[in-house]
């Protein structure tokens, strides 16, 4: 399987690129890495180094793979953190190469626009992009709560209202909605859910809550369900296996004492995580 990560890149920690990459290649995965951004770390250490890229040398990468006719053996596009709105439409214009190349290949868009803790994190018209360009566009998408809301313009709190999100983000074109970091009035305050749903129905993975930062999570959730899901199809099966591995990550970087995540120390949870959540079963 071959993929194009579209995505920023840290030096130091693991997010975007930095955290998708690695996982994927210890999957079987060739991973063809399109960088978005060249920062230093993360930005919610406060402070960092580096440059957003421009749009054109983002585009001129893609170019490059195209020339090599190297594009009908893409399986998928996978794009995350942006920077720019002209950084988007560089990405879109590389889904349709790609899609035009090899008309199999699926699209997965995380929308990086924010999340709880911190809020909105992105430039100005990030997230209007995302709702009324990207998202359409895409075959997949694995917004976070906040994420989910702000694509829908509402505050969802009850799991129908959720639900009813995840339907309106169906009606805009992906066939598969990944939703993390769910808490809604049903989650206990020990726990957090992950949401799943395409043409099989819609699922819920409930872990246990663990009180650590997990930067670079739905970056690296996003990663595993897109790779899973191009190889099994179903998001149910691929919820569970992608949730798994990323709480036993989270776990073991704990227990570590770590502040970024635990990737290359615990990389066997990605092939065969220690612990196994079962999906429930929410109905078509």
């Amino acid at each position: 399987m071959n993929i194009i990560s579209i995505q920023s890149h840290v030096a130091y920690g693991h997010v975007g690129n930095s955290a998708a990459v690695f996982a994927l290649q210890r999957l079987g995965c060739e991973v063809w890495p399109v960088h978005t951004v060249q920062f230093s770390n993360h930005t919610g250490y406060g402070s960092w180094k580096g440059e957003v890229l421009a749009a054109v040398r983002i585009g001129e990468v893609i170019d490059g793979i195209a020339n090599l006719d190297a594009l009908g053996a893409c399986d998928g596009v996978l794009s995350g953190y942006l920077g720019t709105v002209e950084t988007g439409e560089v990405v879109l214009a590389a889904v349709r190469k790609v899609k035009t190349a090899n008309p199999r290949a699926s699209y997965c868009c995380g929308p990086v626009i924010g999340n709880r803790i911190r809020g909105e994190f992105v430039r100005s018209g990030i997230a209007e992009f995302m709702l009324a360009r990207a998202v359409p566009a895409a075959d997949i998408v694995t917004p976070n709560h906040f994420e989910l809301d702000r694509l829908t313009g509402r505050e969802t709190r009850s799991l129908a209202d959720i639900l009813s999100a995840v339907e309106h983000i169906h009606a805009c074109g992906p066939r598969a909605i990944l939703v993390t970091s769910v808490r809604s009035d049903e989650t206990p305050d020990d726990g957090l859910d992950t949401i799943a749903s395409d043409s099989n129905g819609r699922h819920i993975v409930r872990t246990p809550l663990l009180a650590i930062p997990a930067h670079g999570a739905g970056d690296l959730i996003a990663a595993l369900f897109l790779f899973h899901y191009l190889r099994s199809g179903s998001a149910m099966d691929e919820l569970s296996t992608a949730t798994s591995s990323v709480y036993g990550l989270l776990r073991r970087t704990r227990d570590a004492g770590a502040s970024e995540i635990a990737l290359i120390a615990a990389q066997d949870e990605l092939v065969a995580p220690s612990e196994k959540f079962t999906p429930r079963h929410l109905g078509l």
